[in-house]
């Protein structure tokens, strides 16, 4: 059983890395040990919670003062500690609020307050003046005065019921609660069934009153706290609306804001439970499904009669100047291939959680690394640390970034390390699963600084017990065998969007990694609100930060391994099994649709809904599903076939035949990484939306920040897009062949002979 580094000693700790790096040699592992001992050193808990406690002093939003002072902060800091560091700013279109209002205008009147009060004994929550009010980024201004239609949480599922209820949106301004899927995914729904308006409120079942105590007793949302966001179109593209694919540098090409398609066409803000209740209970209409009841003292109806509601928003449409942050530590071997490492910086409010959370263990890596480097060691590869501006808006500083700089990131960037919220808790690892060992590797070197295991034994530990609980999920059973063999690596996610790492996995084809610490501390209540200070962190987050330890710990073990192994760190099989199981799961995506076509057809003409439905309530029949027919994944059945056995023989050279390769083969190896992530963002990019490339994983049309896997099919089967379906099974079957043919010339680098053996 491993051990973490900071218990072995001497020979004994020197084998255990060893053991975690695989091929690398007996003498890189002994230095690697001695290296991540002095790099723990450098970490100190109560360092971060300065940081912290500084940064998130005052509102940190995008323009503000406190946000740019930040950014020189942190500049001045990574200097000090020995970085070669400077600012990079970008010029990109970011709305502002000049006056906002909704009010209950029919059968009663009220008006939403729609800012938040300070809370009694937190004093940063007191520090209101330049404070943003109630509002989201990216909806389009307007005045309307429209009848009010709860529509639950405003998903897709939540149209189809309405429609079954008998209830239409055209005209109206919705209400809907946070929650289900990501926010700017409520008001483009709204937008494409014809409402006017949207606000979204968040609701105490799912983040106040009836999930823990509020703020300040408990973590929980308080009944005036609000969640500010983005709601611009990320699906499409992320980053700065007016500039789709290049940087928005000072001279850039640009969009007019009416042409942006990211750009809502409604008016949208956010309230309060505490605002929304008195909305909510003025609507009449049918009582809503059992599922759609949230935790207010009222009975939930649609509405959409009497009650009438006035949304009016204005804002102001300029350019703002962001401020990346950009470090780097030149390589002293190979100098062109880069490591890079980024968090970001802004926040809505004072954003103690989010981002700072993250920012700090960042910080203190940079920091430790930096002394490092005072004593004489220099990383073999580049290392660049980048503090992110703009993040909150959607992803502007990262992205901007990424495209200004495509060309060089395409040719030197082997991997991108993201975090961003922090918090007590369990290990959370998503993203490229050919990285999926080394994330293992290192979660058995670092310590639970609440348990004394290392924080992969505790995370299997939490596995096993979920996934053997009563009634747990499929997943979870499946996740809970894994962890149960002590001889399998426990899984990482797939990526989809909702920070930093979006612009080097889905268009540029990095391999990305975005880590965390959470699951115990409680910071969900107060998302995005001016109640994410520094008090309610050091209080529910990560009480004496040991946790941005942990986080500074995992992330600096996963830079220094992966900017001085001597070979690489890849293990393929691990992407090819988890690429056959997405395949699996379209397979039964596309059985399941068309048992659900049939069966609803059946329904339809035998009456069924009609004969179903209360005689006394509207309603109204489900929209027709499409017949499903059979698609051709031929193509990606045999490329997926062909993966596995050029992984099989990949790792299998690798681990008997890598660490004895010369100095020259082991750099082009390394360099064969970069190139076999690149294939799987061919130019085509996904359908309707061609700036996300990566035709493995990407923020799903209709969920937002969550992952589709295999996105060009899946989606294609869900949305009933039947072509494409079979366009996209051949695509994807190319990029794993071009995939695969990257890891065959790897067995050729290291065993001719065996290269050959492999094809036959």
């Amino acid at each position: 059983m491993r051990r973490t580094i900071c218990t072995g000693s001497g020979t004994f700790a020197a084998l255990l890395v060893a053991s975690s790096l695989g091929a690398q040699t007996a003498s890189n592992a002994s230095a690697t040990v001695d290296l991540e001992r002095r790099f723990d050193a450098s970490i100190v808990p109560a360092e971060m919670g300065g940081w912290m406690k500084t940064m998130a002093a005052e509102p940190n939003h995008v323009g503000s003062a406190h946000n740019k002072a930040n950014a020189e902060r942190v500049l001045a800091q990574f200097k000090s500690w020995g970085w070669d560091a400077q600012i990079e700013t970008f010029e990109v279109l970011y709305p502002t609020p000049i006056s906002e209002s909704f009010e209950l205008v029919g059968p009663t009147s009220f008006k939403a307050t729609l800012t938040e009060a300070p809370i009694p004994g937190d004093a940063s929550s007191a520090r209101i003046k330049d404070e943003l009010p109630a509002y989201v980024a990216y909806q389009s201004d307007g005045d309307v005065t429209a009848p009010l239609v709860y529509v639950n949480y405003g998903m897709q599922e939540d149209y189809k019921t309405l429609e079954r209820l008998g209830v239409s949106v055209q005209g109206k301004i919705v209400i809907a609660r946070y929650g289900a899927g990501w926010r700017g995914l409520k008001p483009k729904l709204a937008q494409d069934h014809g409402a006017v308006g949207c606000v979204i409120y968040s609701d105490p079942r799912d983040d106040g009153y009836s999930t823990e105590d509020a703020y300040p007793k408990g973590p929980a949302r308080p009944a005036n706290g609000f969640q500010r966001g983005s709601v611009a179109d990320m699906t499409l593209y992320p980053g700065d609306p007016l500039t789709p694919g290049i940087g928005a540098t000072a001279n850039a090409e640009r969009l007019k804001v009416s042409d942006a398609p990211t750009v809502l066409k409604i008016p949208v803000l956010p309230i309060s439970s505490g605002d929304a209740q008195h909305f909510l209970a003025a609507l009449d209409g049918r009582v809503v499904p059992p599922a759609w009841r949230g935790s207010l003292p009222i009975t939930y109806h649609v509405g959409g009669g009497d009650a009438r509601a006035h949304l009016a928003v204005k804002s102001e449409w300029g350019l703002k100047t962001i401020y990346n942050v950009v470090a780097t530590m030149r390589g002293s071997v190979y100098p062109d291939q880069w490591i890079l490492r980024g968090n970001h910086h802004d926040g809505w409010v004072f954003g103690a959680s989010d981002p700072m959370s993250g920012h700090i263990a960042m910080m203190s890596e940079a920091k430790a690394i930096g002394a490092l480097a005072s004593q004489g060691w220099r990383p073999k590869r580049t290392l660049v640390y980048l503090s992110w501006d703009a993040e909150e808006p959607m992803l502007l500083g990262s992205t901007e970034w990424a495209e200004t700089h495509e060309g060089e990131l395409k040719q030197k960037g082997l991997v991108y390390i993201n975090s961003d919220g922090n918090g007590r808790g369990f290990l959370n690892v998503e993203g490229s699963h050919s990285l999926q060992h080394m994330v293992n590797s290192v979660a058995a070197d670092v310590n639970d600084p609440e348990t004394g295991v290392s924080v992969g034994a505790r995370l299997r530990a939490r596995l096993q017990v979920a996934g053997t609980a009563p009634g747990a999920a499929e997943e979870a059973r499946e996740k809970a065998k894994i962890a149960l063999d002590p001889a399998r690596d426990l899984p990482i996610g797939a990526l989809g969007s909702g920070s930093d790492y979006s612009s080097f996995l889905q268009h540029l084809g990095l391999a990305a990694l975005n880590v965390s610490f959470g699951g115990e501390g409680r910071v969900g209540g107060v998302y995005h609100s001016a109640y994410d200070t520094y008090e309610h962190y050091s209080r529910f987050g990560d009480p004496g930060f040991v946790y941005a330890g942990a986080l500074a710990k995992t992330v600096g073990r996963m830079v220094l391994r992966m900017a001085e192994a001597d070979v690489p760190l890849e293990r393929y099989g691990d992407f090819a099994d988890t690429v056959s199981r997405y395949l699996d799961e379209v397979k039964k995506l596309a059985d399941t649709k068309r048992d659900a076509a049939d069966a609803q057809a059946k329904m339809l003409a035998g009456g069924a809904y009609h004969l179903a439905d209360d005689p006394t309530k509207t309603s109204g029949a489900p929209t027709p599903l499409k017949s499903v027919p059979h698609f051709n994944l031929a193509p990606l059945e045999n490329a997926i076939d062909r993966l596995k056995k050029s992984a099989r023989a990949y790792d299998t050279a690798l681990s008997v035949n890598g660490a004895s390769q010369s100095a020259q083969i082991k750099s082009a190896l390394v360099e064969l990484t970069r190139q076999t992530e690149e294939t799987l963002t061919p130019e085509a990019g996904l359908p309707g939306r061609t700036w996300y490339k990566n035709l493995i994983y990407a923020p799903g049309r209709f969920t937002g920040y969550d992952a589709k896997t295999l996105p060009g099919v899946r989606e294609a089967v869900e949305e009933e897009r039947w072509d494409d379906v079979d366009r996209y099974a051949a695509l994807t079957a190319s990029a794993l062949n071009a995939y695969a043919d990257r890891l065959d010339e790897g067995v050729r680098l290291m065993d001719p002979s065996r290269a050959s053996r492999s094809r036959n």
